[in-house]
Parts: structure tokens; C-alpha cells; sequence
């Protein structure tokens, strides 16, 4: 039984997905998607980065500080790359503010509708999402289905493990 999980990115794609999440002034959340491949070791999971596409302006349908959805066409240009991939996805996407990073009540609707839709499409492969603010983040894996997620134990950058805030509470997500 795997006890852990985590997400592996090389340190260049860190600092691009952070620098494009958390830009020095932004007033609307901000979106990624990075593409994943399992790997397990003993009792650890590592998703492993392949690729990664930053969600632009346009492929928004709205967003504000606290909210964003994405447009039909995204969704689908994201979810045929995963599958021409052969990967998991993993959403990122940025909070405002200062305060730890936590998932929202307006993230666990769009999960709600989101993940069993991506776990359909994409045939099993499992889902993650994190959540990024300036002072860190929280993570969550939907990994044996789209209604169980667990906790991401941590994002590994080079020699580096990040730690998530662990805050989402787990008794919220009922899918």
C-alpha cells in the first residue's frame, strides 16, 4: 500500500510555473496544467513531470480573485494531451494573498464536477491539484478514484522536497 505521495519537478519548471502562478501584481487567480508519470518506489509514489501548459487569459471562460473556470476548449485541449501523453494531470493554480494556502469551497465544487469527468476521459489515470499562494502551498492526489483523494506529501525540486501547508481538510472532500 502506497503511504506517500509526491510530485517531482526539475528546478527550471518550478521556477516558470511559479513565476507564471504568482506573478508580481495579479489581481485574477492564475492557472497551469503539468502532465505526470507514476512511478512508485517500496510505499512512495512519484508523479514525474513530462510537460506542463500555463493556462493564458483566453483559455479562461471567467475568473476573479477568488474564482476561475475554465473554457470548454481548454479543458479539452489539456485532457487530448494527457491522453496523447499517456499521463496523469496535475492542476495548479494560484490563491492571492499572503495567508497559507488552502483549497477553497469554490475549488471543491469545481472538483466535484472535474475529476470523475477527467478520471472518465482519461481511463483511470490518476488526478492531482494544487494550490499555490505566496507563502506556499497545499496538494491533494485523487489516486485510487475520483471520489478518494489523499494528501500530497510534498513537491521534490532537485535535492529539495517542498512541504504542503496540509490544511485542505480531508472530511470536506466528498465527492
Amino acid at each position: 500500500m502506497i503511504s506517500q505521495i509526491f510530485l517531482k519537478i526539475p528546478k527550471p519548471m518550478q521556477t516558470d510555473i511559479w513565476a507564471h502562478l504568482l506573478p508580481k501584481r495579479f489581481t485574477v487567480e492564475e492557472a497551469a496544467f503539468l502532465f505526470v508519470r507514476r512511478e512508485s518506489e517500496e510505499k512512495v509514489e512519484f508523479f514525474s513531470y513530462v510537460d506542463c501548459i500555463p493556462i493564458p487569459a483566453k483559455g479562461f471562460l471567467s475568473r476573479s480573485a477568488f474564482h476561475f473556470e475554465l473554457t470548454d476548449e481548454t479543458r479539452a485541449v489539456v485532457i487530448k494531451h494527457a491522453h496523447d501523453l499517456g499521463t496523469s494531470l496535475v492542476e495548479f493554480h494560484s490563491h492571492r494573498g499572503r495567508w497559507p494556502a488552502e483549497f477553497s469551497s469554490s475549488d471543491v465544487l469545481g472538483f466535484q464536477e472535474f475529476v470523475p469527468h477527467v478520471w472518465w476521459r482519461l481511463k483511470g489515470h490518476p488526478y492531482a491539484a494544487v494550490v499555490l499562494s505566496r507563502s506556499g502551498f497545499d496538494g491533494l492526489v485523487w489516486n485510487t478514484g475520483p471520489d478518494t483523494p489523499q494528501r500530497l506529501n510534498g513537491i521534490v525540486v532537485g535535492e529539495s522536497v517542498l512541504t504542503p501547508t496540509g490544511l485542505t481538510s480531508l472530511e470536506r472532500w466528498v465527492l
